[in-house]
């Protein structure tokens, strides 16, 4: 009899969830609610908001082109990745009640990396430099900053020794790619400063991602095509499971299973909402 498991650790984590009932809270006072991007890098989490009248504020462009709040009846709530320092300002001058709905784990990024630039030390970001939590961390830098994406880039790593670095991560970076790039730093005869800001839920997400992937015959992942945490669940899970899939929706997957499966495992990103991952669920379990 072929088996469905789903992760221990799948779906909403704590920061995505605390931003999506952020968002619920505010339409319940009648303003209108913006959200500087996205509020979570999922789809239809994004549809059903927009349904209910929340409109995405898309670039600081499109910010910088807007009137100024009408008696602050206008919220702009600030995305679960965070933003850049100059983004709450342009924000309080013009008058938009702000609601920051931004990760605590990643806030405190933000905490870190203002102090230790401060401080005087160059910061290094392990992420990836498109992503917007990063391009939020790296806004609240008040000297050099430096993103590193890969071992190959952070052996390419250059400053003149002795200089002094503090090395943070993005919440959702591989631990182990982390482990390996901090290793190369390590090397280098650099004063570093090593802070693992990779959120607990991430690592186990991942480690649990894997767990079942070793074992599983047919692999699912769920979760937002823009989403950094999933894709790296979907890398990860590749890895060990050659049947992997990688869905945004039920829609999107075309499941063609081998002829003998034992166990079939789905795991999901951090923005992936429970009635999705029960829809995929449900569905494995008939199509078996």
């Amino acid at each position: 009899m072929t088996e469905v498991r789903l992760a221990e650790c799948a779906g909403f984590c704590f920061g995505v969830r605390r931003a999506v009932d952020t968002v619920y809270e505010q339409l319940g006072t009648g303003k209108t609610i913006y959200t500087y991007g996205p509020i979570v890098h999922n789809g239809e989490v994004v549809r059903e908001l927009e349904e209910r009248g929340v409109r995405v504020i898309q670039n600081r462009e499109e910010l910088l082109g807007m009137s100024p709040g009408a008696s602050r009846e206008e919220a702009v709530i600030i995305r679960a990745h965070g933003v850049p320092r100059e983004i709450c300002e342009i924000l309080e001058s013009k008058g938009f009640a702000c609601v920051d709905a931004t990760c605590p784990f990643v806030k405190k990024i933000h905490r870190i990396v203002e102090r230790e630039s401060r401080a005087g030390r160059h910061i290094v970001i392990v992420g990836d430099p498109r992503h917007p939590e990063v391009e939020g961390i790296r806004g609240w830098c008040d000297g050099p900053a430096t993103v590193v994406e890969n071992a190959e880039e952070a052996r390419n790593f250059a400053l003149s020794e002795g200089c002094e670095l503090c090395i943070v991560s993005q919440t959702t970076f591989n631990y182990n790619k982390f482990q390996d790039i901090v290793e190369i730093f390590q090397k280098k005869g650099y004063n570093n400063n090593i802070v693992n800001t990779i959120c607990n839920a991430t690592e186990e997400r991942q480690r649990s991602a894997r767990a079942i992937a070793a074992e599983a015959d047919v692999m699912i992942v769920i979760g937002g095509k823009h989403s950094s945490n999933t894709r790296k669940l979907y890398e990860i899970c590749s890895r060990e499971c050659a049947n992997t899939y990688f869905i945004q929706t039920l829609d999107d997957l075309r499941l063609e299973l081998p002829k003998a499966v034992r166990l079939v495992g789905i795991t999901a990103g951090a923005s992936t909402p429970n009635k999705l991952i029960e829809e995929v669920q449900n569905y494995v379990r008939i199509k078996l």
